[in-house]
């Protein structure tokens, strides 16, 4: 398919997009507060969940702010595990209620038609101004900005986009980006969750509006750094040759892996090295075909990947533990963080020049059922500022043997892991073993 060869991931020139990498979790919340803060014109937001606290209180907080501003604001979220429940069911009162916020849910939950529930939005979009865009792995909740304090901190990882030349649209990656964006906001199965508000929905979006308008100035208070800062994105920023954006179809039911068919393509036209991070490693059967011709030797290819220790996904662990271990018996570089807290960061890296970052984990989710997205970077500036990055989880890894034990290092304990977490591990991995050939 031509729209899958991977000559069009390189570029021969300096492209009109720049990168920062977002790493520390405390910058990335920044680097959002501060482009919605100076943002004029539009915000497109769309993220799998929300997760109340802290930071988003301030990042809904901003997006009223940006609205009472004149900003036009989309805020798309996926139907069932946006987080707008409960607590936080009046606040989308409050956002659907303003004039220039519009939401809408992708397949929203219908206890109907359980046939639709296993078709989610997993994409985590930011764009701005049609001149900032920001993609990656992280969701909306404390754990992912915020060390301190955090009973689960997760290690996440986001880029930065910057079109330098916000006038001509078609030279960037922005504009595939809100191409897709227009694409999910229009699609049948995504729906506004009220037609219109009840007088008594009006009135709790109203009090709902003023009690994170006050939080908001709150903030501004306790945290001023957060706030009125100058940073000069540009300067910060990383070259690029080319960016591309991929991503799955919308549609229900099993996708065709546009995004697998991407980057296995990337992994097959590898000739000296690889290098993936993804929170659990789960290449089913029908994954496995797409990987069978890969150049690269198993001794240049390295997995980063959380350990029971530090997983937070019970349930995705014990489907991973098989496959891990059968590629450590080919001779792969698998490499399993040790905690206490997890990664959530999903990258590849190929011969040291071309950076993939979003959404997709190594899963059969993200290869055939849920949207997903992310971006391909030819820059070997920013593929170096990667590495350096990875090369800390590297060092609070253990490398996996080939009998599925740890190799030893003097300088690296391994993670403690509960009994309780322990015990689950071994009864699922038996269920998800007896289900292995559905998948």
């Amino acid at each position: 398919m031509e729209q899958h060869k991977v000559e069009r991931f390189y570029g021969n020139r300096a492209s009109q997009d720049r990168v920062i990498l977002l790493e520390e979790k405390r910058f990335s919340g920044l680097a959002r507060v501060n482009l919605m803060e100076n943002a004029q014109e539009s915000i497109d937001v769309s993220y799998y969940a929300i997760q109340k606290g802290y930071f988003t209180d301030l990042m809904l907080g901003m997006i009223l702010d940006a609205a009472d501003r004149g900003v036009k604001v989309r805020i798309l979220l996926d139907g069932i595990f946006h987080g707008l429940r409960f607590s936080l069911k009046d606040v989308q009162y409050a956002l659907i209620n303003h004039p220039n916020i519009e939401m809408k849910f992708y397949e929203p939950l219908n206890p109907l038609m359980p046939w639709t529930w296993n078709n989610r939005l997993h994409d985590k979009l930011l764009i701005i101004d049609h001149t900032y865009a920001i993609i990656g792995g992280r969701n909306i909740g404390d754990r992912y900005f915020i060390q301190e304090g955090q009973k689960s901190p997760t290690n996440d990882r986001d880029v930065l986009i910057i079109n330098m030349d916000p006038k001509s649209k078609e030279g960037s990656v922005l504009h595939q980006m809100e191409g897709y964006f227009n694409q999910v906001w229009d699609h049948p199965i995504t729906q506004v969750p009220f037609d219109k508000l009840s007088t008594n929905q009006q009135k709790k979006a109203k009090e709902a509006n003023q009690h994170l308008k006050q939080k908001l100035e709150n903030f501004r208070k306790t945290d001023k750094k957060l706030f009125a800062s100058y940073y000069d994105w540009v300067k910060m920023s990383l070259p690029t040759k080319n960016i591309t954006f991929i991503h799955n179809p919308i549609q229900r039911f099993n996708k065709e892996p546009w995004a697998w068919y991407d980057l296995t393509n990337l992994m097959k036209n590898s000739k000296k090295s690889i290098v993936i991070q993804s929170p659990y490693v789960i290449p089913t059967k029908s994954m496995l075909p797409y990987m069978d011709t890969l150049q690269v030797p198993p001794e240049k290819i390295t997995i980063l990947t959380n350990s029971l220790a530090s997983t937070a996904n019970v349930m995705a662990y014990s489907g991973h533990i098989k496959h891990i271990n059968g590629m450590a018996k080919k001779g792969v570089n698998v490499l399993e963080y040790q905690g206490p807290d997890s990664i959530h960061a999903k990258t590849f890296i190929f011969d040291n020049r071309l950076s993939a970052i979003g959404a997709f984990n190594v899963d059969s989710r993200s290869a055939f059922l849920n949207t997903e997205s992310m971006v391909v970077i030819d820059s070997v500036e920013f593929t170096e500022s990667l590495e350096k990055e990875m090369k800390k989880y590297f060092k609070k890894s253990l490398k996996v043997a080939k009998d599925g034990s740890y190799i030893e290092d003097p300088n690296l304990k391994t993670g403690k892991v509960s009994w309780i977490k322990s015990f689950s591990i071994k009864g699922l991995s038996y269920i998800t073993g007896l289900f292995q050939h559905l998948l």
